[in-house]
């Protein structure tokens, strides 16, 4: 990188990771003090807000009088890692992130992962391992907590929405909880996979949208259940995606459930 890259960067990535230590530190902190760790979510959600803005992030979001009480499941594209940030400033209710693995061994950020009792993912583990976290995903639902997923998997690599994997609409499944689809449209603009900062700093406007809760089938097999409900989330989360100046991968058709790892794949 030239000095000035690393400038820039550290400019944007300092002041974040002072951020990150001192919400962190209330969550570590207070959270265990606090009914249903209350001080943790307190925290999370200033820590979005917080770093959204230091980022020169706008979040122009509609839809959130769609969000149901209770247990559901978010089911995002994943434009970037700033998707995190922007999705806490702005999504309502006490939901768990299914987090890769990796975030968990993040100072401060992934001890208040581990303790307000987010989902650590391991993708493409096997489909033993996935099954295993299906079922976390499911316990979370079963305490009434809303869910949420990155059903693509990864992030994409062209912006352009991908594929949707199955786990976590077995979780919806079987849990009985619908599925509130959301669309992210500019992050990817800012930060594309592998860059080291958001570029040059100026107002930046970030489109989010929440469509109407999904309800699962309730008769018939389960994996004829979940592809339907995968299939139909797709569908909105493309609607809602297109509606504000996204674009979907060309190859992004659903795939049909199988026995063995691709029926409980989680990316």
């Amino acid at each position: 990188m030239k000095p000035y890259d690393v400038w820039r960067a550290a400019r944007q990535w300092v002041p974040f990771a002072a951020k990150t230590a001192y919400y962190g530190a209330i969550s570590l902190t207070a959270g265990p003090l606090t009914q249903d760790r209350r001080a943790s979510l307190w925290a999370m959600r200033k820590w979005s807000q917080s770093s959204t803005r230091g980022l020169d992030i706008v979040v122009d979001v509609q839809g959130l009088e769609n969000v149901p009480e209770g247990a559901f499941v978010y089911a995002t594209n994943h434009q970037s890692i700033v998707d995190i940030i922007v999705l806490g400033s702005v999504l309502t209710g006490d939901y768990k992130w299914a987090a890769k693995r990796s975030l968990l061994r993040v100072p401060f950020l992934g001890w208040h992962l581990a303790l307000a009792g987010h989902v650590p993912v391991d993708r493409g583990a096997g489909p033993k391992v996935a099954a295993q976290v299906i079922s976390r995903f499911v316990t979370v639902l079963k305490q009434g907590k809303p869910l949420l997923i990155f059903p693509e998997g990864t992030r994409t690599e062209t912006g352009r929405l991908k594929p949707f994997k199955l786990g976590g609409f077995y979780a919806a499944v079987r849990a009985g909880v619908p599925i509130v689809p959301v669309a992210l449209q500019g992050i990817f603009d800012l930060m594309r996979r592998g860059a080291s900062d958001t570029g040059e700093r100026n107002l930046r406007i970030v489109k989010l949208r929440v469509g109407r809760p999904i309800a699962p089938m309730t008769g018939g097999k389960e994996s004829a259940r979940v592809a339907d409900l995968r299939d139909r989330t797709f569908a909105s989360v493309s609607d809602l995606l297109l509606s504000i100046g996204g674009s979907i991968d060309e190859e992004a058709t659903a795939e049909p459930p199988s026995a063995g790892a691709r029926s409980l794949d989680l990316g």
